[in-house]
């Protein structure tokens, strides 16, 4: 497979509160996630250098999108952030591979710049302990 760049997401979604994926893909205008491990310090007295232990590993990011009031858009996924503490999957396929997770969404925040563009963005962070897997 030759390297490729972001353009062109095939899946982008995200659950609504009653668990249905909706396609969230034209409302957003970037994205950020990250896959880190936890690590521990196990150096003793005896090393000149470090010595590590890989730990737990996780998955957090942020949606940044434009307002799109409309059924079933950013919007209405997020408005319920703040009303519902429900677990949601958030899919994401690119160039053929995916990274779907369990995530509990932990924000809402709109913007309106001085321009009178309306923009948002939710953050999210991984709700289940499933170590995060592309495939």
């Amino acid at each position: 497979m030759a390297k490729s760049s972001g353009l062109g997401m095939t899946t982008f979604s995200v659950d609504n509160a009653a668990g249905v994926a909706k396609d969230i893909r034209n409302d957003i205008t970037d994205f950020d996630f990250a896959t880190p491990r936890a690590e521990q310090d196990v150096t003793g007295v005896d090393k000149s250098a470090r010595e590590r232990l890989l730990l737990l590993a996780d998955f957090s990011g942020s949606i940044n999108g434009v307002m799109n009031p409309s059924t079933d858009r950013l919007h209405d996924i997020a408005k319920t952030v703040s009303s519902t503490s429900v677990v949601r999957t958030v899919a994401m396929t690119l160039n053929g591979v995916t990274l779907n997770n369990e995530c509990v969404l932990t924000d809402y925040s709109t913007k309106r710049a001085a321009s009178g563009e309306l923009t948002c963005t939710v953050p999210f962070a991984l709700a289940d302990g499933a170590v995060p897997t592309w495939s």
